[in-house]
């Protein structure tokens, strides 16, 4: 920050050269040997104002210049800093413009160390000779920053001096919050010199928007105006952050102006307390320097009579020289916490560090120097140091010192604003920070609790963020979230994994159901029911043919195969029971093969008993010897061969491409089927495929012998069954290809146990009822009625 009344430039900033110029001889000489070198020179030069009306004598700036004096004065008496060197200031008024400032500055000067914050010097290319004893303000914007994060501060107000220092600082802050995904509403501009409507149209833009946090990148004295407006129309509500520039000044700290700043909060440069000051300042005396007019400005303001020479004559209230500032209380004499004051003197101490490097460190004997600009500026790079206040004093590549600041809050103790520190800012050589806040002491203007300010509340759970055209980015509308996805801790929508699925709030990813056919709801227990039922029906079938085996149907039927047409019959009907269930590796392989296998071997046998009929007919005939060929051996060999091909296509399809248990999630979106995958789809068709060829031979030889001439010709029931099975089995496969989840489970299982029962009952009932019902026909006599009958 540019100095608002005073432009302070160290002496030896502006002073010749040449006439620092020195032999070894004179360097080696105590001070008091060399007291005819000392010179001290003061030019004080007054700028006309202009805008005189503005004028204001600036306490602050004042002391300034005081501990510049001060420093310089330690300086030249000090025997082990710029021993036989005396160094000198020169002072000018800017009249609170920082234009002049700056002018004045580069005027006299071609190295400037200021106190002022500003970012306008950070580029070292275009400002090599520049350095800063404070740090600049691209530091204090990330302070800033980092306190609107610390906080949550989405959505912020900002007000900025009609300068460099207001301009910048706001820049630098802005590029800093938006990394952070901060909003700014509005920027008001204001200065001092502003018409009052041009204030009033800043305190309405304020009144008129929704945010809760402002900062105020100003002077104290831009500020002012406004701060008193905003109380005169009770704008409340508000949390302010201040900018250096103001959060300590004394002017706009006052109970009237905390009615509406109560609570600001800002950072500031670390205090320091300098005992030795205080006596230095109460000395100050016009009457030893008649030519200081500031001084004569300051004893007025400070004893409340103006110093006179007996030469001048004023009207005012005259002094009558016995006044004194030593029992002041005022707070100008306050050494205890200060704060741009110390760096005044850190900055006094630098110049005279790097003048003393650059001076002494020639050898004894070399010739008078010249001390040219560059080379100054070089040392000064270079200086490193602790005083005697245990600070390190250095500048890092691009002239600063390192960043650190004090977290201020403005509080009322015993009716006067107190500004309290509760929190401290520091960066590091690797470019982070460090902020530490004791916010269980902050005072809010808006109450106990951390105000908030957005222009958006955060979603709920289970929406997310739209934008809103032609708004910035914090605000937005808040909408539900797609089935599938979930909000909770994010502004998005997020998809949850396949195998899970968002709850009702929207905000939770839930495991999806699961759908296998299960043995135990209602279409499982049917199924494994009627499965039993079929099993059992097929072992006391089985157990009948046994007990009646020396009968003529049991004879005329073929025992033998019969019975292996049972057991293979026994097996289909247990088979359906592998499909239910949560598949697994071992289900998935056993539920394919073992019915393909059974069914091989059920349709073999039927296969057989075909044969047998057709060749029992053949043998009738005179000179046909097929029957006599066919025993029971050729039986039980096509049985076990027909079976065995289908064995070995199971192997093949267990060994290449099994089946295994899979999780398909085309069905539903709220749900896993779990199935079991073929694995080849060409294995699974070829099972079916042999099924059926064997099916339709046995359909055909059947067919064939329909018409045999005997009352119990078992062809036509092995026809009728046949029928039956690839009636069913041709309509299996569109309906299982059409069928979702465990339906296609339940139309496969369908299909087995329909075919089993009607070649259970087809071919094995009307003997059963002989057996069973109508005893009297199961003679010899009876089976071969027809054929007697005939002959």
């Amino acid at each position: 920050m540019f100095f608002p009344f005073l432009s302070i430039l160290l002496y030896l900033i502006s002073l010749p050269w040449r006439w620092l110029s020195f032999s070894s001889k004179h360097c080696h000489q105590k001070k008091s040997e060399c007291s005819t070198i000392r010179r001290v020179y003061v030019h004080v030069q007054q700028q006309l104002c202009n805008f005189i009306n503005l004028f204001r004598f600036n306490l602050q700036a004042f002391r300034w210049t005081q501990v510049m004096i001060f420093a310089i004065e330690e300086i030249n008496k000090d025997p082990a800093l710029l021993p036989n060197i005396s160094l000198g200031y020169r002072i000018l008024n800017s009249c609170a413009s920082p234009t002049n400032a700056l002018r004045a500055a580069l005027t006299l000067a071609t190295i400037v160390l200021r106190l002022c914050f500003q970012t306008l010097f950070f580029d070292r290319a275009k400002y090599p000779t520049f350095f800063r004893t404070i740090p600049s303000d691209y530091f204090q914007a990330k302070a800033l920053a980092a306190l609107v994060k610390h906080f949550g501060w989405q959505w912020i107000g900002a007000i900025q001096s009609d300068n460099d220092y207001g301009r910048n600082g706001i820049l630098s802050f802005t590029e800093e919050v938006k990394k952070l995904g901060v909003c700014i509403a509005f920027v008001g501009t204001i200065a001092r010199t502003y018409s009052m409507d041009k204030i009033l149209d800043v305190v309405e833009m304020i009144r008129r928007s929704t945010v809760k946090v402002i900062l105020a990148f100003v002077s104290d004295g831009d500020f002012y105006p406004l701060m008193k407006e905003v109380v005169k129309q009770n704008i409340t509500g508000i949390q302010w952050i201040a900018s250096e520039a103001w959060i300590t000044a004394a002017r706009p700290s006052t109970p009237e102006i905390y009615q509406a700043f109560g609570g600001a909060l800002g950072f500031v440069m670390q205090k320091m307390a300098m005992p030795k000051l205080k006596p230095f300042l109460t000395n100050i005396n016009p009457y030893t320097d008649p030519s200081a007019a500031f001084v004569k400005d300051f004893w007025e303001i400070m004893v409340g009579c103006r110093p006179v020479l007996p030469e001048e004559h004023r009207m005012d209230k005259i002094c009558t020289g016995n006044e004194t500032l030593l029992n002041s209380q005022h707070a100008f004499f306050d050494v205890t916490q200060l704060r741009v004051t110390y760096n005044v003197y850190k900055a006094v101490y630098a110049i005279a560090h790097a003048l003393h490097q650059l001076i002494f460190c020639k050898p004894a004997g070399q010739k008078p120097i010249t001390c040219l600009s560059f080379q100054v500026t070089d040392h000064l790079q270079r200086v490193n140091f602790r005083n005697e206040f245990g600070d390190d004093v250095f500048f890092d590549e691009n002239g600063d010192p390192p960043a650190s600041y004090d977290i201020i809050n403005w509080q009322l103790r015993n009716g006067q604003v107190q500004h309290v520190t509760l929190g401290h800012f520091a960066s590091a050589a690797n470019g982070d920070f460090r902020l530490n806040i004791q916010e269980e002491k902050i005072v809010w203007r808006t109450g106990k609790r951390v105000p908030t300010s957005v222009c958006s509340n955060v979603c709920p759970v289970g929406t997310r963020k739209a934008q809103i055209k032609g708004k910035p980015t914090c605000c937005f509308d808040c909408i539900p979230c797609a089935d599938g996805t979930i909000a909770n801790s994010t502004a998005d929508c997020t998809p949850c994994p396949q195998e899970y699925w968002s709850n009702e709030r929207k905000d939770e990813c839930i495991p999806k159901t699961t759908e296998f056919l299960r043995y135990h709801e209602p279409m499982g227990i049917a199924l494994t029911v009627v499965s039993l039922l079929g099993a059992s029906l097929s072992l006391v079938t089985m157990m009948v043919f046994i007990h009646y085996r020396e009968t003529p149907v049991i004879k005329a039927s073929n025992s033998e195969l019969s019975c292996f047409l049972l057991f293979s019959l026994f097996l289909c009907f247990l088979c359906p029971l592998t499909f239910m269930g949560r598949p697994t590796v071992w289900t998935c392989m056993l539920r394919h093969t073992a019915f393909g296998v059974t069914f091989a071997l059920c349709i073999s046998c039927v296969l057989g008993k075909t044969i047998v009929v057709v060749t029992a007919f053949k043998a009738t005939i005179p000179g046909n010897k097929v029957a006599g060929k066919f025993g029971p051996a050729q039986q039980r060999i096509i049985v076990c061969s027909c079976t065995m091909i289908q064995i070995l296509i199971c192997v093949l399809w267990l060994k290449f491409k099994p089946p295994f248990p899979d999780m398909v999630f085309r069905y539903s979106n709220k749900k896993i089927v779990l199935e079991c995958n073929t694995g080849s789809e060409a294995a699974f068709y070829a099972v079916l495929g042999y099924i059926g060829i064997l099916a339709i031979v046995c359909l055909v030889l059947a067919f064939l012998a329909r018409k045999l001439p005997d009352n119990f010709n078992e062809a036509k029931f092995i026809t009728f069954s046949m029928l039956i099975f690839c009636a069913v089995w041709i309509t299996f496969i569109p309906a299982y290809i059409s069928s979702p989840g465990k339906f296609t489970v339940a139309v496969e299982i369908f299909a087995i146990l329909s075919s089993a029962f009607g070649l259970l009952s087809s071919i094995f009932a009307p003997k059963c009822y002989i057996i069973l019902v109508k005893p009297e026909k199961n003679t010899k006599k009876h089976v071969m009625g027809k054929k007697m009958n005939k002959k």
